[in-house]
């Protein structure tokens, strides 16, 4: 209201604030607006038009760059705006823009960056569990990028774009790396081969390469945690009687002492023949359970015996 034109009346300074006022007002209140104002400064409007008008691209251009003459200064513009031409090119043309010679040509030049770190890349590794118990070495071909060598990663070659790379400062090839895998991954782990990703931007670091186990089901054992899992039959008269059977294990057999009277699917533990731990030392366990065989193509003394011990157990029982 101090500016309002019928309070000033025949005040031409406050009428041009109030001007002021009530754009700025209207700036304020509309977002897509607001966002240009933030872009270019108190010329938005003017930059829009330039911008909008297809006709007009030459003079937006001559009054960008001060080609005409009496053209105002690009500090001069660069002040007024209240934003720098560096971030008003990189909105233009991307990550390259133009600076002028004394002589007046044109030269492109590559706006610095700050170095960035290369891309991780994930490969998939199918590992089986007898390898993933002891831990192995394998070569693995994977096709990686690499900084492009006739543009050195720029993605220009001279005045023009690297045809090399096709201007991405990059090409693809196949490499052979030897992968160590530890004793103890698991189905999802991730094993990370140090600089083998994707190269880095701008002098940056390049990135890792992470090898995702696929742990193999296996035909014997059944991993549970740490501990192994398998099964192992057991002759009929060794389950009655007691005696010993052979056990394989990913390291090599064991003997495991069957008691008398072993019923079927008792489950014995074998103490530190599971899998090795990723944390540490420790071992998990080998659960071994007995499946009883029955015997088949009885003689006919064989039969005869199993039924006097049926006769001898039922008389027991009815006793």
């Amino acid at each position: 209201r101090k500016y309002h034109p019928d309070v000033n009346k025949g005040d031409p300074k406050a009428e041009e604030k109030f001007k002021e006022i009530n754009e700025a007002y209207e700036v304020l209140k509309d977002p897509e607006k607001r966002a240009r104002y933030d872009q270019f400064g108190a010329d938005w409007e003017r930059y829009q038009q330039a911008a909008g008008a297809r006709a007009e691209t030459t003079d937006f251009f001559e009054w960008l760059f001060g080609s005409r003459p009496g053209a105002e200064t690009r500090s001069e513009r660069r002040e007024r705006a209240g934003q720098g031409f560096s971030d008003f090119f990189d909105l233009l043309f991307g990550e390259f823009g133009e600076t002028f010679g004394r002589t007046g040509t044109r030269e492109r030049r590559r706006v610095r960056q700050r170095p960035q770190r290369g891309q991780d890349y994930e490969h998939p590794i199918e590992v089986s569990l007898r390898e993933a118990y002891h831990g192995a070495t394998r070569r693995l071909d994977v096709k990686i990028d690499e900084r492009c060598p006739a543009c050195g990663g720029s993605g220009l070659n001279g005045r023009g774009i690297c045809m090399t790379c096709q201007g991405t400062g990059f090409v693809s090839r196949s490499k052979t790396l030897e992968v160590k895998i530890p004793p103890g991954v698991r189905d999802g782990s991730r094993i990370r081969i140090a600089g083998q990703g994707g190269p880095g931007i701008d002098g940056g670091p390049p990135g890792d390469l992470y090898l995702k186990v696929v742990l193999l089901p296996d035909p014997r054992f059944e991993l549970d945690g740490d501990n192994l899992r398998t099964e192992v039959e057991v002759p009929l008269y060794t389950a009655l009687l007691g005696g010993e059977v052979v056990v394989p294990t990913l390291d090599r057999p064991v003997v495991l002492r069957i008691p008398p009277e072993t019923q079927n699917g008792q489950v014995f533990r074998l103490r530190g023949k599971g899998m090795p731990s990723l944390k540490g030392d420790q071992r998990g366990d080998l659960l071994v359970r007995v499946k009883v065989v029955l015997p088949t193509k009885l003689t006919p003394e064989e039969r005869q015996l199993f039924e006097r011990l049926r006769e001898l157990r039922e008389s027991r029982v009815r006793a």
